[in-house]
């Protein structure tokens, strides 16, 4: 992958991530929280993947993408191991809310971990601005 496409690729998934949270907060304004709780998941997917492509790497599978972040970014020390924990609580909840119809999320578990969410997509993006990947 040269260079440029990189940056084209990174640039598409922050883009996909921002469309998820916004996709999220809408959801959760109509008081659908299950499903607002699997765009969450989708918004922290889309951040791993831009943060993969850093390094050139292109996971197959949503568990790939946890896998290669934790073995590249977490065992590293770049991410605390707190960021790995929380992708794999998040991709538990997005298979709950999407196949699990017994399960409800509450307004209060959306808003929780929406706060979550946010924290870790914010050291996902101050990673990327400091290795010079920022939003054109």
């Amino acid at each position: 992958m040269t260079e440029p496409n990189r940056r084209e690729n990174i640039r598409e998934e922050l883009e996909r991530a921002d469309r998820s949270l916004e996709a999220a907060n809408i959801l959760y304004d109509h008081t659908y929280y299950n499903e607002a709780v699997s765009r969450l998941y989708y918004h922290l997917l889309y951040l791993l993947r831009a943060l993969l492509l850093t390094k050139g790497l292109e996971p197959r599978s949503h568990e790939g993408a946890s896998r290669l972040f934790a073995l590249h970014f977490v065992k590293s020390g770049a991410f605390p191991a707190e960021s790995s924990h929380s992708i794999s609580k998040f991709m538990k909840f997005r298979e709950e809310a999407d196949y699990n119809p017994s399960y409800m999320f509450t307004s209060e578990d959306y808003q929780s971990l929406r706060q979550e969410a946010e924290s870790l997509a914010d050291k996902v993006r101050a990673f990327l601005l400091q290795e010079g990947y920022q939003r054109t």
